[in-house]
């Protein structure tokens, strides 16, 4: 399994007070975060027992959740439910989705 994934798991540990604040004022949008972000170690560890272009396909989804997740945080913080990421917290997101970019756009 990537070792991504242990990262991943953080990345919930992390986001899930914030979407608990979030809930308070829209109750859609932290459904979104947390089914996008749940998402992410979820198809990491299907994808990492798939061959082909099932991997790839798990892979791809965990990417395209992990971008919907950061999106959600920062349209969040938009609309003034919750202060904006931490740093520490961008890096993290940043790593996750680096990292599964690299693995998805294999040259």
């Amino acid at each position: 399994m990537l070792r991504i994934h242990d990262v991943s798991v953080q990345l919930v540990r992390e986001v899930a007070p914030m979407a608990k604040k979030i809930e308070r004022q829209d109750r859609d949008l932290a459904r979104q975060l947390r089914r996008a972000l749940s998402s992410v170690p979820l198809n990491v560890a299907e994808g990492s027992d798939q061959r082909g272009k099932r991997r790839g396909s798990h892979y791809s989804i965990a990417l395209g959740s992990a971008r919907e997740a950061w999106s959600a945080l920062l349209t969040a913080t938009a609309w003034g439910y919750v202060e904006g990421p931490s740093l520490e917290l961008k890096a993290r997101f940043d790593h996750v989705i680096g990292t599964l970019y690299r693995v998805v756009h294999v040259r």
